[in-house]
């Protein structure tokens, strides 16, 4: 079994390589793929490169148009990067430490693009031919998207059994009065 301290570290790591998978996709994408200027990179039948800066949160909701605005948003996001360490630091299970990484990481792949650009870089455009099951995302919404989902799911799946009675197997002793 490994000790709380190592599968903490581990998440750490984890979370780094995702910012760093995160900025290099981006770096990729903004520098010599000039997808900005391109505008469209077709791959597959049903993946597209497409450029879009996104000025809000998930899904473009709460979009920040105002540097007033920008920068709450930034304290927002960063206060939750924040919290989701401190949950980390305090976690001791793999799953749970490695599902709080991917949001770390990803957290903080967006944080880096809002503070350094104003917006989000996203470039994934998931599609089946005209129909878009989601938004344009990038692998930090990817990562924070799949870290939420394993916390929702070892949570509804690992729910401790209600205490029984010490005495359960003895049901069929009657009392006396």
């Amino acid at each position: 079994m490994r000790s709380p301290a190592l599968s903490r570290a581990a998440g750490f790591a984890l979370a780094l390589g995702v910012f760093a998978l995160d900025r290099g996709i981006k770096e990729l994408v903004a520098g010599p793929l000039d997808l900005q200027a391109v505008g469209l990179i077709k791959l597959l039948p049903f993946f597209d490169l497409r450029w879009t800066e996104n000025y809000g949160v998930s899904y473009g909701m709460f979009t920040a148009d105002s540097s007033e605005t920008k920068l709450v948003l930034l304290a927002m996001t960063g206060l939750i990067a924040c919290g989701v360490a401190v949950w980390m630091l305090r976690e001791k299970v793999m799953g749970e430490i490695a599902a709080l990484a991917l949001v770390l990481g990803g957290a903080l792949g967006n944080i880096y693009d809002r503070s350094s650009r104003g917006y989000v870089i996203d470039y994934a455009d998931l599609h089946i031919g005209q129909w878009r099951p989601f938004l344009i995302f990038n692998l930090a919404d990817a990562a924070i998207t799949f870290g939420v989902l394993i916390l929702l799911a070892r949570s509804l799946l690992s729910r401790e059994k209600p205490a029984q009675p010490a005495d359960a197997d003895n049901d069929t002793a009657t009392e006396t009065v």
